[in-house]
C-alpha cells in the first residue's frame, strides 16, 4: 500500500512539473516572440547531437551576482529538451579568498600566478562554486552533474613564471558524455591535471576555448553582466559579421584593451569552427531570448559571409536570387519581377541565403524585399546583411503584411509605423509629415510582386 502511495505522489509531482514547464514555455512564447519563431529554433537545436548544441561559459561574477537568472535560464533549456554544457570560472571569489588568506594577487600576462598555498584555495573555491551552481539547478528541478576533474589534461605553461598554472593538452569527453546521456547538465570547473595527477589552475576562457575546439558546438555562449559587447555609446552591439566587419571594427578607437582582445579571441575561435557555429554574448536572464528569437538580446558574432553590394541586376545570379526570395516568402515572384523592378541597390550574402533589395521611388528609398532563408535566420545572417544596408542608407521606407512574424524586428528598426488595411508601413530617417505621407501613399498604391498563395513566411514585400 505504501509503495502504491509513493508511486502516486511521484506521478503527481511529475504531472505538476510538466504543467509548470508548459506554463513557463507558454509565458516565454507570449513575451518573447511568436510560437512559430521559437518552434523554428527548437526544431533546429533538437536535431543536433546533444554535445553539439551549446557550450555556455559562466564567469565567477555571474555566479556571484546573477545566480537565480542563470539557473532559471539553464533549467528552461532542459525543460524544452536541450542540454547545454556549462563551464565556469571563479575569479572574484578567488580574489576574495586569497586576500582573506593573506596571499597577494599576482598576474603575468593576464594569468594568475599560483603557488602551492594558493592552489589549495583555488581547488576549494572551484569545488564550492561548482557545487553552488549544481545545487541551485537542482533546486529548480533541473538535473545537473558536478564535474571538477577528469576533463582537462594539462601541462605546465612555465612553472618558474606562473607556478601551478596549466594549459590544456587534451580534453577527455567521457564525463561530459555520461552526463549528457543521463539527460543531466554537465557543470565543469576549469581545473586541469597533469598525466601524473597534479592539479593545475587553468584559465576558464582558455579551458572553454579548448573544449569548444573538440566539441565543435553550434552555439558558444558567454554570459556576462554587461549583456554583450558595447559600442562607443555604451550600447550593446546587436551582431557582428566577422567576414565583412572585423577589419573595420578593430580599427575603431573605442575598440581597445579587453574588448579588442575578446573580439580577436572570438575570431580565432570561429575560424576553426563550422560556418554554422556562432558566439553569443548576453546576460543570464536574456539567454532564452538570445537563443530563440530572430532579434536576440546581446551580441551575436558569426564568421559570416561576404555581403555583395550591387546596383545592377546583371551583377547578380538572378535564378539563385529568385530561389532565395521564393523560398524565404513561400510564394512565387511574378515572372517579370527583375525586368520591371528599378533596382537602386541590392545587398546579397555571397551564398544567396539572405538579401535586401532597394528601389528608388519618388517618395524615397524603398525596401522592396528582405528575404532570409529559414536555416540562416538563427545564424544572424539576415541581421548582418540588414546592418550593412542600414549603414549605407540613412532613410528608408517599406511595407509588410499585417501579421508578418518579422514585424517585431521592423518595429525595433523603424522610427514609426502606420497600419493600413492589408499592410503596415514602416520608415526611418524621414523628415516631416509630408515625406511620411508620400511613403504611406506609395505603399497603398504599390502593386504586389508575389503571387497569391499560402500566408507569407516573412520579409518585406
Amino acid at each position: 500500500m505504501n509503495i502504491g502511495m509513493n508511486d502516486i505522489r511521484e506521478h503527481n509531482r511529475d504531472k505538476a512539473h510538466e504543467i509548470q514547464t508548459r506554463q513557463t514555455i507558454v509565458r516565454l512564447l507570449s513575451s518573447m516572440a511568436s510560437a512559430k519563431e521559437i518552434s523554428q529554433y527548437l526544431k533546429r537545436f533538437s536535431q543536433l547531437d546533444a554535445k553539439r548544441f551549446a557550450v555556455v561559459k559562466v564567469g565567477g561574477a555571474v555566479l556571484r551576482d546573477d545566480l537565480d537568472a542563470l539557473t532559471s535560464s539553464l533549467a528552461f533549456l532542459q525543460d524544452v529538451g536541450l542540454t547545454p554544457i556549462v563551464i565556469h570560472g571563479a575569479g572574484p571569489q578567488l580574489d576574495r579568498e586569497l586576500a582573506a588568506a593573506g596571499i597577494d594577487k599576482q598576474t603575468v600576462n593576464g594569468l594568475r600566478v599560483t603557488t602551492p598555498e594558493a592552489l589549495a584555495i583555488v581547488r576549494r573555491v572551484f569545488h564550492a562554486q561548482n557545487l553552488k551552481l549544481v545545487e541551485a539547478l537542482q533546486a529548480f528541478d533541473a538535473r545537473a552533474t558536478s564535474i571538477v576533474s577528469g576533463v582537462f589534461e594539462a601541462g605546465y605553461i612555465d612553472r618558474d613564471t606562473y607556478g601551478l598554472v596549466g594549459q590544456v593538452e587534451r580534453v577527455e569527453l567521457a564525463p561530459i558524455e555520461a552526463s549528457l546521456k543521463a539527460g543531466s547538465i554537465p557543470v565543469i570547473a576549469s581545473l586541469g591535471e597533469t598525466a601524473s595527477g597534479q592539479i593545475l589552475n587553468v584559465n576558464a576562457d582558455f579551458a572553454a576555448n579548448e573544449l569548444v575546439q573538440v566539441l565543435q558546438p553550434y552555439k558558444i555562449v558567454f554570459l556576462t553582466g554587461t549583456g554583450g559587447l558595447l559600442d562607443e555609446r555604451g550600447k550593446v552591439i546587436d551582431s557582428i559579421n566577422l567576414t565583412s566587419e572585423y577589419e573595420h571594427l578593430v580599427r575603431q578607437p573605442w575598440v581597445n584593451g579587453g574588448m579588442k582582445v575578446k573580439i580577436e579571441q572570438i575570431k580565432a575561435l570561429l575560424d576553426t569552427l563550422p560556418l554554422t557555429s556562432s558566439v553569443s554574448i548576453t546576460k543570464p536572464s536574456e539567454l532564452a531570448k538570445e537563443l530563440f528569437t530572430h532579434k536576440g538580446s546581446g551580441t551575436l558574432v558569426r564568421r559570416g559571409e561576404r555581403v555583395l553590394e550591387v546596383s545592377r541586376w546583371d551583377q547578380l545570379d538572378l535564378p539563385r536570387l529568385r530561389t532565395l526570395i521564393e523560398s524565404a516568402f513561400g510564394r512565387e515572384l511574378v515572372a517579370d519581377y527583375f525586368d520591371d523592378t528599378r533596382l537602386h541597390r541590392a545587398y546579397v550574402s555571397e551564398n544567396y541565403r539572405a538579401a535586401v533589395i532597394l528601389t528608388r521611388e519618388d517618395a524615397g528609398t524603398y525596401l522592396d524585399k528582405f528575404a532570409v532563408l529559414d536555416d540562416a535566420q538563427g545564424e544572424g545572417l539576415g541581421r548582418a546583411v540588414w546592418q550593412v544596408m542600414r549603414e549605407q542608407n540613412p532613410s528608408l521606407f517599406w511595407r509588410s503584411r499585417n501579421g508578418n512574424a518579422v514585424n517585431p524586428f521592423y518595429f525595433s528598426e523603424s522610427d514609426g509605423c502606420l497600419r493600413q488595411e492589408k499592410w503596415r508601413v514602416f520608415w526611418y530617417g524621414m523628415d516631416g509629415f509630408e515625406a511620411i505621407a508620400r511613403c504611406v501613399d506609395h505603399c497603398a498604391d504599390r502593386p504586389a510582386t508575389l503571387l497569391d498563395a499560402p500566408a507569407a513566411k516573412g520579409g518585406a514585400a
